[in-house]
């Protein structure tokens, strides 16, 4: 059983599922931050923005390495083969990402970088995918506990039993129940709100970024983002945030501001101390997949593998994402 049905839950469920198991998802339902989000798989960007070290990219390139095959297996639309970046200080972005052996192109003239190694997903259509095929239980988890039966979740629709029971509750509070060492690692999350405006107009044909905004392909129209708000939880959009972000996404584009018919939205995301997802076991069945930061799109299926692995009884195959190194 999953507790949380965003990007990291669905995909460790339906890694499960690959796998042969029954999985069940428990999840309140309504918008949540994996649906409030561009669906960036960007390794290669991300590491330069962030001035992330190599150990970390390397994290992210193997996380993106497993797209293709996990794509096809689920259902999934994984596209876009260019990210480019423009203005600002985008020659320190082509050093960082020379540094980290990044694939990309540099044009100093115009001040724009590009990339080959960075994809996306449409978080809608994902997670439609990711779902197909789970047992879905519309229901908040109210508490849990362990037996010799395995684990018991109470949700308001009953209570269910599972052999294995996955943490995938973002941002939110230790689930009474929990042993000691699970409730310290979810006090280790903490929340880092993001805002979005979806566009019916296609802008792009790529993603396009820029200093303080983003612009993406999404569905038939296209997505502006997004704001990077720590210790944030309201789920109502800040329209002064919302309006600068507007503004720099057309600056990032060049072109003059018109009128766009825009919806804009907030989610919650939930981040660790060290901006890595936590993903692994922490007590007998139980596992965590929390914490990823804005990549939880391009870390799903490296922390699906990671989970699914662990259930089997496999040794770590990813032990820089697992829980035991902030224990």
């Amino acid at each position: 059983m999953v507790i949380g049905a965003g990007a990291l839950g669905l995909c460790v469920a339906a890694e499960l599922r690959r796998r042969g198991r029954r999985v069940a998802v428990v999840d309140p339902g309504g918008v949540n931050a994996s649906a409030v989000a561009a669906g960036m798989i960007a390794p290669a960007m991300e590491c330069a923005i962030d001035d992330l070290s190599p150990e970390t990219a390397q994290v992210l390139r193997r996380a993106r390495d497993l797209w293709p095959t996990f794509a096809k297996a689920t259902g999934v639309r994984l596209y876009g083969d260019v990210a480019e970046w423009r203005g600002g200080n985008v020659a320190e972005l082509a050093a960082r990402m020379a540094a980290l052996g990044f694939q990309h192109d540099y044009d100093e003239a115009y001040a724009r970088l590009t990339t080959h190694e960075d994809a996306k997903v449409d978080p809608p259509q994902a997670l439609a995918a990711l779902a197909q095929g789970l047992t879905l239980i519309e229901a908040p988890a109210q508490r849990v506990a362990r037996d010799d039966k395995g684990w018991r979740v109470e949700t308001p629709a009953g209570a269910f039993r599972a052999d294995h029971l996955v943490l995938a509750t973002g941002a939110e509070p230790a689930l009474a129940g929990l042993p000691s060492e699970a409730q310290a690692l979810v006090a280790l999350v903490t929340p880092v709100r993001g805002q979005i405006g979806l566009v019916s107009e296609a802008l792009v044909d790529h993603v396009v970024r820029g200093p303080g905004a983003y612009v993406a392909p999404m569905g038939e129209g296209s997505v502006i983002g997004a704001t990077m708000e720590p210790g944030e939880r309201s789920l109502t959009p800040d329209a002064a945030r919302c309006e600068a972000m507007l503004a720099a996404a057309w600056q990032v584009l060049g072109q003059t501001p018109r009128p766009l018919t825009i919806h804009w939205r907030a989610g919650v995301r939930g981040t660790t101390p060290d901006g890595l997802p936590m993903a692994g076991q922490v007590a007998p069945g139980l596992y965590v997949a929390l914490g990823p930061r804005r990549n939880g799109w391009l870390l799903g299926p490296l922390v699906g593998a990671v989970i699914a692995d662990a259930t089997e009884g496999r040794p770590v195959g990813e032990p820089t994402l697992h829980p035991s190194r902030f224990l």
